[in-house]
């Protein structure tokens, strides 16, 4: 191999590259770094390519002679380290089938393939088809404004809206009132029990209580419920398709007649309050007004303010007459003497006026007496009152009255009724039950409980 030019003052490196060492073994690297470098060489220090040595310069062939044998050594170091021996480890032997593992492959076929065998044998040999019918309904509410709010909003004693109706009406299909009456007139036990002895597990026990009918109830009756707009929607599962639109068609029928009866009770409440004023208001009235026919009969009199006007107009008529008297005594006393009959007979119709007048103005005194005995002024004062409790009765009435109409009127405006937006529907096909479904389920629970105690006894047995 050639030795290589040197251009310059820098004699190149002669020690082998980063790549060169990395293919070598540890030895071989370790070697490689007990080669002197020609960089570091105290033979080549300076700047003009001349050697600086203690003895005096070396020539340029000397320099190239240390180059070449610097070379030639790393050479012989690269290859010893490429002589070292490479030492070959021998195969793994392929595993056998052991114990455990015939433990585990037992395991897995009882709690994952025996029992989806049998669920998927009870599934396709005995379980009976079941058909699907779909129901949804709300509860609507006719909320209209009205005249009747300028009253001082009689009718907001409607208490709850749509929305609570339909959350009573959702709790009531689920419970066991619905269930008993639905049996009572569909037999509910006969037709979910028909086919109990071929299909055990998914049909309703003959023998059994209205509790376990309840509880088969909620397994073959899907409903849901979504509060945000009160739809309430349902699914209903039965071994025959009418029979299932039949049950969907009685769930309808009593919802409805469980949403009238809410709406009655809505308008009774909103009605019984208006109803009890005007119960009272009319009572009140009743009495005012037999109390002031009693007063007219005990002191026979039907108005004492008219007999009042004809007592004053009786006055005023016995006060002309007797200034036409006078005029007339004045006239006479002229003409004639004191002893003249004729003025003796106007004196005297003189004083008789007077004496009439003396009494009629007697009446409206302390001591007066009307008709009845009583003197005027308590009897007008009687009557008065009773007349007063008597306007104030009607006025009563008739503001009560008209708190009862509106009242009436906004309840009926309120009421409640079952709107549907979905009938009773009738299957053509059975979906039900849905088979790989349950044994996909089956399947996985099956393999999540292996693989959990299967983890878990290893894990036992390796602590041990």
């Amino acid at each position: 191999m050639a030795p290589p030019r040197i251009r310059s003052t820098n004699v190149p490196d002669a020690a082998p590259d980063a790549s060169e060492g990395e293919k070598m073994g540890p030895r071989g690297r370790k070697r490689l770094r007990a080669v002197p470098s020609l960089r570091g060489n105290p033979a080549l220090d300076g700047n003009d390519g001349t050697a600086h040595q203690p003895g005096g310069p070396k020539t340029k062939r000397e320099l190239r002679r240390e180059a070449r044998q610097a070379r030639r050594e790393a050479e012989k170091a690269r290859a010893e380290a490429d002589a070292e021996p490479v030492v070959v480890r021998p195969l793994a032997r392929p595993a056998k089938v052991r114990k455990r593992h015939w433990g585990l492959v037992l395991s897995f076929g009882l709690m994952v393939l025996a029992p989806v065998g049998a669920a998927s044998w009870y599934l396709y040999t005995r379980a009976v088809d079941q058909y699907a019918s779909t129901l949804g309904f709300t509860v609507r509410s006719e909320d209209v404004s009205s005249a009747s709010d300028l009253l001082g909003g009689l009718g907001s004693t409607l208490g709850g809206g749509a929305n609570n109706d339909a959350e009573i009406l959702y709790e009531y299909i689920r419970s066991q009132e619905i269930v008993r009456q639905i049996d009572d007139k569909l037999d509910l036990r006969e037709l979910y029990s028909r086919h109990h002895e071929v299909d055990p597990l998914l049909s309703f026990d003959p023998d059994g209580t209205i509790e376990d009918l309840v509880d088969y109830w909620e397994r073959m009756l899907r409903i849901s419920y979504d509060s945000g707009s009160g739809l309430i929607e349902m699914r209903v599962l039965a071994f025959d398709p009418q029979e299932a639109q039949a049950i969907a068609q009685e769930i309808y029928l009593e919802s409805s007649e469980t949403v009238n009866e809410l709406s009655a009770v809505a308008r009774e409440d909103a009605t019984r309050y208006a109803r009890a004023d005007l119960e009272q208001a009319q009572e009140r009235l009743k009495e005012a007004r037999e109390a002031l026919t009693a007063f007219r009969v005990a002191n026979q009199i039907v108005d004492p303010s008219a007999d009042i006007q004809g007592q004053m107009g009786l006055l005023n008529t016995l006060q002309a007459q007797l200034a036409a008297a006078l005029i007339d005594l004045d006239l006479l006393g002229d003409s004639v003497g004191e002893g003249d009959p004729r003025a003796t007979q106007a004196q005297r119709r003189i004083e008789v006026i007077r004496a009439r007048i003396a009494q009629e103005r007697e009446k409206f005194g302390a001591d007066g007496q009307g008709p009845a005995g009583e003197n005027y002024a308590t009897t007008i004062s009687e009557f008065e009152r009773l007349s007063v409790e008597r306007e104030f009765a009607e006025t009563a009435y008739t503001a009560a009255l008209a708190a009862y109409d509106a009242a009436q009127a906004e309840a009926e405006r309120q009421s409640r009724y079952l709107a549907t937006y979905i009938r009773p529907t009738l299957a053509e096909r059975s979906q039900f039950p849905q088979r790989e479904m349950l044994i996909g389920i089956v399947a996985l629970f099956g393999f999540l409980a292996w693989a959990i105690g299967s983890l878990v006894y290893y894990s036992l047995r390796d602590r041990n």
